[in-house]
């Protein structure tokens, strides 16, 4: 578990207490290293049941951890980017930190109704008629 609280954006910061942090063995470069060491990180937060996060936060953060959500609400981060614990852990972090500031943007300012200008019906009009007019001229030649 990690002591440190995490700062978010919109005065948001989770305690460390809340954090839940295991280290496993990562794939990829790293020679011996990677079979001996477990430098890859797990970080658990607990969405759902989380006394910082405001209701709004919340739900969208569930809806942005997508396929990181389990069913019971917990995010789950998996970060081994780097060949060092430290740096694998601020990476998770980070993106924790990242989700939260995403979920707790403000929701976009309601949409307003236009109507179209008075000229461009009359344009748009205008040109159904000429297009009508030269598909009409295509037809048979009729005597008068």
């Amino acid at each position: 578990m990690s002591a440190d609280p995490l700062h978010a954006a919109r005065d948001i910061v989770i305690a460390g207490w809340e954090l839940g942090e295991s280290f496993i063995r990562a794939s990829g470069p790293g020679g011996q290293n990677v079979n001996k060491v477990a430098t890859a990180v797990q970080l658990r937060f607990d969405i759902r049941n989380s006394p910082s996060l405001p209701e709004r936060v919340k739900k969208n953060a569930l809806k942005l951890g997508g396929s990181r959500v389990s069913k019971d609400g917990v995010i789950i981060i998996e970060a081994n980017r780097f060949r060092t614990q430290e740096r694998n852990r601020a990476d998770a972090r980070a993106r924790l930190v990242e989700l939260i500031d995403q979920a707790s943007e403000p929701p976009p300012p309601p949409r307003r109704k236009t109507r179209p200008t008075r000229g461009s019906v009359e344009r748009r009009l205008a040109a159904k008629t000429g297009r009508g007019q030269i598909k009409k001229a295509r037809g048979k030649v009729t005597e008068d």
